[in-house]
């Protein structure tokens, strides 16, 4: 455990990291910064093809990780004080009893989320994944829309050989044939299909909810002046996810320059990977709770949780202002 939160706490301080500085109101750049945890083609880098990153009254440092698990083992830390991650790290990261708290929602395409085969696979239906080497990142989204399908299909966790495996590793191993299926998410669904010939056994479509979270440390909240800056900066990001919506050749084009990802990665992806703001409600907390106690029923988590217990609504009218 001390290991693994020694790597938590290298990556944040080797993560990369910028500061912006405006004339906005509150305590004076120099003296808030926020700490902000990304994954690939996240916040970062949405909020700058939109051009809302810059003039923020407070200074950002930003670390990226590859998944949201890592990124909230960071925010319990105290490490990052908010980021971006899926529907199923906050689960696992309650589940464990980590210090999170889930600030901001946002809704995206279930396509982009996808279990993956290769294109000459005999795999065409999803019972037929019984007994095969299937490729997930633990406690990530493709987490649970693996288990949904496997639970469809009539089957569970104990018919498969879970790979529990960091996308990178995963799609290593994806197109080296050292597993027969993956399930991933965007932006690796479009490459591995349009680099490494993947097809998609199916997407998250009936599976999952599209959910997305901005997840914040409760220090940071009880902080009057990093409450302020993730007040600002939630509501750029609903005006960058909203944004990206309308321009998603834009997006597309800056996420390609951030990730060195091929243009027609991007394009293929963007459409799936676009979010909109949306508050936190009734339905968004028993939708995770509904996940919550599949993962419970499966042994998948040490305990069952109270998905509303992670939850503070405090932003909610930011969400709405991002859709205007």
């Amino acid at each position: 455990m001390i290991k693994k939160l020694l790597a938590v706490l290298l990556l944040v301080a080797t993560g990369t990291a910028c500061a912006t500085a405006g004339n906005g109101g509150g305590a004076p750049a120099d003296t808030v910064t926020l700490r902000i945890g990304d994954q690939k083609a996240g916040s970062r880098a949405v909020l700058e093809a939109a051009g809302l990153l810059e003039g923020t009254p407070y200074r950002i440092t930003w670390a990226q990780f590859t998944s949201g698990p890592p990124l909230l083992e960071a925010v319990h830390a105290g490490a990052v004080d908010i980021g971006g991650v899926g529907n199923t790290p906050p689960i696992f990261a309650a589940a464990a009893g980590s210090r999170i708290t889930v600030v901001a929602a946002f809704r995206q395409n279930p396509v982009g989320a996808a279990i993956l085969v290769p294109d000459g696979s005999p795999i065409t239906t999803p019972a037929q994944l019984k007994g095969k080497r299937v490729a997930v990142a633990k406690g990530s989204s493709a987490h649970y829309h693996l288990l949904a399908v496997l639970k469809q299909a009539g089957l569970s966790f104990a018919d498969i050989q879970p790979q529990y495996l960091q996308p990178a590793d995963a799609l290593a191993a994806f197109s080296s044939g050292t597993v027969d299926a993956w399930a991933i998410w965007e932006p690796f669904t479009s490459q591995a299909r349009l680099e490494h010939k993947a097809r998609v056994l199916t997407d998250g479509t009936a599976y999952v909810n599209g959910l997305n979270f901005q997840v914040a440390s409760p220090a940071a909240l009880q902080d009057p002046a990093k409450e302020a800056a993730i007040r600002d900066f939630l509501e750029r990001l609903a005006k960058a996810r909203t944004w990206a919506i309308s321009h998603q050749s834009e997006w597309a084009k800056v996420w390609s320059a951030e990730t060195g990802l091929p243009l027609r990665v991007t394009e293929a992806a963007a459409a799936n990977y676009v979010m909109r703001p949306i508050p936190i409600d009734g339905s968004v907390v028993s939708s995770e709770q509904e996940m919550a106690d599949a993962f419970a029923a499966e042994g998948l988590i040490p305990r069952a949780i109270d998905f509303a217990e992670f939850v503070d609504d405090r932003f909610n009218d930011i969400l709405g202002k991002g859709q205007q």
